[in-house]
């Protein structure tokens, strides 16, 4: 195939309109909780059923009532994504440090916490101060 025509139905793929189970961002946003938990997986249907302890209400409380361009800082790691948060910047709190996030539509239905690692991979040098006898000679090749 050419490389125009390639390039072309790549284009194409990019261009394509957001759509979760067959709805639109905009029909997302329209739907009342209930109703959006039916299209959502189960165990976020399962955490609208239950219902929203009182952290995460607050912080959906404190989404609705900030301006758009400001940054919301939140240690709610298992608040659900909803679809009237996209587009919005949430800081969440990794254990450490509040690692910030801007919310695509891809993100509808996960948990805030998905996006703030709290473990980082620690790569090893070789062996030095404090190895074990055995380890503390490494071969020349």
């Amino acid at each position: 195939m050419p490389k125009a025509r390639r390039a072309k139905k790549v284009e194409a793929r990019r261009k394509r309109e957001f759509s979760f189970r067959g709805k639109s961002l905009e029909e997302l946003k329209a739907m009342d909780l209930p109703t959006l938990a039916g299209v959502l997986p189960a165990r976020a249907r399962r955490s609208i059923r239950r219902g929203f302890n009182f952290e995460t209400s607050r912080f959906f409380e404190r989404m609705r009532l900030t301006p758009a361009e400001k940054v919301v800082r939140t240690h709610c790691r298992d608040a659900l994504v909803l679809p009237e948060h996209v587009g919005r910047r949430v800081a969440i709190h990794s254990g450490k440090e509040f690692k910030e996030i801007e919310v695509r539509p891809e993100m509808i239905g996960h948990y805030y916490g998905e996006f703030a690692l709290t473990r980082r991979f620690e790569k090893h040098s070789g062996p030095g101060v404090g190895a074990t006898r055995s380890s503390k000679f490494m071969p020349l090749k």
